[in-house]
């Protein structure tokens, strides 16, 4: 019987995305399996959730990109050896550096196991490097596994596990059909799109994610004679508003004001998902990973994404006909009106990367460490 751990997890905020989400979704297994899951974490909107699933938060300013973070090796060094830490989790390279710089400086006898997350192809550098120092580094998909192997060859290939995130094939089931008072309050919300078919780009509002490409998407769609409706669904970066005011002038310069909808934040993305004829995913740098990708063909709907990185990885496995090569703008728009004019049934491949598997391997990974294991 595995002996009730201790888990520190450690990331930048709580304010959504892939990775805070994995973060919940492990702490959840974590306290139904009777450990003790602890998270740290600058706070954000996320915070609630995670402590409403039986986790503890500890709020630390661990997300600022600065030396003076670095005081907080001492503090987290003292965090650890009081709270009787087994395992410290960093999700994020400014954590990973105050724990690791934290750990290295206690006896080996009576220090944590310390794991790495690699969840994105970062730049290669010397800062990026700590997110391959863990005992164990979790690759989440086999093209973050590549670019370990790729980048930094001395990282010893037996410390390195590719554990794919997971979806949860009942939070996404096949044929989903939201209810009657939310499509209801949908078309109340946006009555553009009645009559329209419905492209959907989920993601937050940052430069990389293929904006300016959808927006000539749907343009050039348009001068086809397609009824389609564009909608941009992620929140505005405060930090990035310059980007956005770029992305809305290009909207209004193309006269693409009646076609495109930007929805900012939203919790209800499986039901956007349901209703949306065709998903994208447009990153014009390579991602690690492509959860959205999996939520929408979970569901049953459609995707076209860039070839590259994590989400072709998931296409080629799961769905072909929705991969384009990259900034291929024309066979982006041959590939949506085909899709359109033909819609197409969309294979069930939730089972290839269920949320569950990738918990059990993750607290198997823990309880390994725990127990010894080197």
């Amino acid at each position: 019987m595995v002996r009730r751990l201790t888990v520190l997890q450690m990331l930048p905020e709580l304010n959504g995305g892939g990775v805070e989400r994995g973060t919940l979704e492990v702490a959840a297994a974590l306290v139904q399996a009777g450990h003790r899951s602890l998270v740290m974490s600058a706070g954000g909107r996320m915070v609630e959730s995670l402590v409403a699933q039986g986790s503890e938060h500890v709020a630390w300013p661990v997300q600022r990109k600065s030396l003076w973070t670095l005081r907080l090796v001492r503090p987290l060094r003292r965090f650890l050896r009081e709270q009787q830490v087994d395992v410290v989790h960093a999700r994020s390279r400014v954590p990973a550096w105050v724990a690791w710089l934290a750990w290295r400086g206690m006896p080996p006898g009576r220090r944590p196991r310390f794991v790495t997350t690699v969840h994105g192809l970062y730049s290669v550098n010397a800062y990026s490097r700590i997110m391959t120092r863990g005992e164990r580094v979790i690759a989440v998909s086999q093209t973050a596994c590549d670019y370990i192997r790729d980048n930094y060859p001395d990282v010893e290939s037996g410390s390195v596990q590719v554990i794919p995130r997971g979806i949860d094939a009942e939070a996404f089931p096949p044929g989903y059909q939201p209810s009657a008072s939310w499509l209801d309050a949908w078309s109340g919300e946006y009555p553009q799109l009645r009559g329209c078919r419905v492209l959907t780009l989920p993601g937050r509002i940052t430069r990389l994610k293929g904006h300016h490409d959808f927006i000539e998407l749907v343009g050039r769609l348009r001068e086809h004679g397609q009824a389609v409706h564009g909608l941009v669904v992620g929140g505005e970066d405060a930090r990035r508003r310059a980007y956005a005011e770029e992305l809305y002038r290009e909207v209004e310069q193309r006269g693409l004001e009646d076609s495109l909808t930007f929805t900012g934040q939203r919790q209800d993305m499986r039901e956007i998902y349901a209703v949306s004829d065709i998903v994208y995913s447009l990153s014009t740098k390579p991602e690690s990973f492509g959860r959205t990708v999996l939520e929408a063909l979970s569901l049953g709907r459609p995707v076209i994404g860039y070839d590259h990185g994590g989400v072709g990885e998931i296409l080629a496995q799961c769905y072909p006909n929705g991969r384009v090569p990259m900034r291929g703008a024309d066979e982006l728009v041959a590939r949506t009106l085909a899709m359109l004019q033909r819609p197409e049934t969309v294979p069930d491949c939730a089972s290839r990367f269920a949320l569950q598997s990738m918990l059990d391997d993750t607290l198997a990974l823990y309880a390994a460490l725990a127990e010894g294991e080197q």
